[in-house]
């Protein structure tokens, strides 16, 4: 009996020996976390929510181990074929897609796939891929074909459009530069250019209702029953929790549907009414965790490629927090970001995870020197 206990207690450890367990258990804390205020959250489909994000954490957390156990140096050789085959369905979607602004979502029956989350992680490795292989810090023209390797997928995201999506996925390339060596200059004269050119991207570029949720940042209060509805209540939810929230299940503004997109975009203020500010900076702990754990591993990191690609992700994930966080209360103007984890979706859960497996695979397979 002692020897079976033994071959299944050594099968299981050799399964799970690429897993970072500290990581691991902060993600099992905001999932668990996620589930019981989806389930609050979800009313009376509520458990039936819980059961189908349950089942796209099982697939992201899948994933995740799988690409713990590929090494870094297989990574970067499929890095190309990667980046590659995420742009065939941001194609796709500009054409057979759907959304309520845009295209943005194919519909597969089963599940609705969002091919824009894919770039979180392929984006990053393809600019990691390429500047790995050259002289660091950068020089121009290597900052100039990283670029090119940024714009391209970003442009097609904002086809869609969806502007906070092609943020965010530029974001995540240009972290890459940054922790190349690019000196600051460089992100100075890009922001220069982003808001030089805003006039031209207000009246050319930006749709109505783009411009709408810019005005609504601005001032809610002058079309409070239209426009500045959604800020308007989710701050009345955030401020409403206090120091210990109102309780699980006893959120009103969610509960009495006063709270528009309270499962995706906007749960980040449920969990804020109902667990108060305790609950919000036990998650934002968490949240911190995750991104230290992950630039803690990058700074170990013995390869080039290994180290860009999981410090961009750990940075990425942090801006992910701060966008959405900022957008709930009232801070950043409302652009559609979920809330890394605790927002009901798919797509967007699967991938992280995926991500994080490949910062996992950085902490395993680093190279040992004597």
């Amino acid at each position: 009996m002692n020897v079976i206990l033994r071959w299944l207690f050594d099968l299981l450890q050799r399964f799970v020996r690429t897993l970072d367990w500290p990581l691991c258990a902060a993600l099992f804390a905001l999932m668990a976390i996620a589930l019981a205020v989806l389930y609050s959250a979800g009313g009376e489909n509520g458990m039936q929510l819980v059961y189908a994000q349950g089942a796209r954490y099982a697939v992201g957390l899948a994933a995740m181990w799988v690409l713990s156990r590929v090494t870094p140096p297989r990574l970067r050789d499929a890095t190309p074929l990667a980046y590659g085959i995420t742009l065939v369905p941001l194609l796709l979607v500009l054409a057979i897609g759907t959304g309520r602004y845009g295209s943005h979502w194919i519909d597969l029956k089963l599940f609705y796939f969002q091919p824009s989350e894919l770039l979180k992680l392929s984006l990053p490795m393809m600019a990691a891929w390429y500047l790995d292989r050259q002289l660091l810090p950068p020089r121009v023209g290597a900052v100039l074909a990283t670029g090119v390797i940024i714009a391209v997928p970003t442009a097609l995201v904002l086809l869609q459009p969806d502007f906070g999506t092609a943020m965010l996925v530029a974001i995540s390339g240009a972290f890459v530069l940054f922790l190349a060596g690019l000196p600051w200059w460089w992100f100075a004269v890009a922001f220069g250019g982003v808001a030089g050119a805003a006039p031209v991207a207000w009246f050319w570029l930006l749709k109505p209702y783009q411009k709408d949720r810019i005005l609504t940042f601005l001032d809610p209060e002058s079309d409070p029953l239209g426009a500045g509805w959604n800020i308007i209540q989710s701050k009345i939810a955030i401020g409403s929790g206090g120091m210990g929230g109102q309780g699980w299940m006893q959120g009103s503004q969610s509960h009495l549907d006063y709270l528009p997109e309270h499962t995706t975009d906007f749960i980040f203020a449920v969990l804020a009414e109902e667990f108060g500010w305790i609950g919000v900076a036990t998650v934002l702990a968490l949240y911190l965790f995750v991104v230290g754990r992950c630039l803690w591993i990058a700074a170990e990191a013995r390869d080039g490629y290994a180290r860009l690609l999981a410090g961009s992700l750990g940075l990425a994930f942090f801006v992910y927090v701060i966008v959405n966080g900022g957008m709930v209360s009232g801070l950043l103007p409302v652009v559609g970001v979920p809330m890394p984890l605790l927002s009901y979706g798919g797509t967007a859960a699967v991938s992280l995870l995926a991500g994080l497996g490949v910062v996992m695979s950085v902490r395993n397979h680093r190279p040992i020197h004597g």
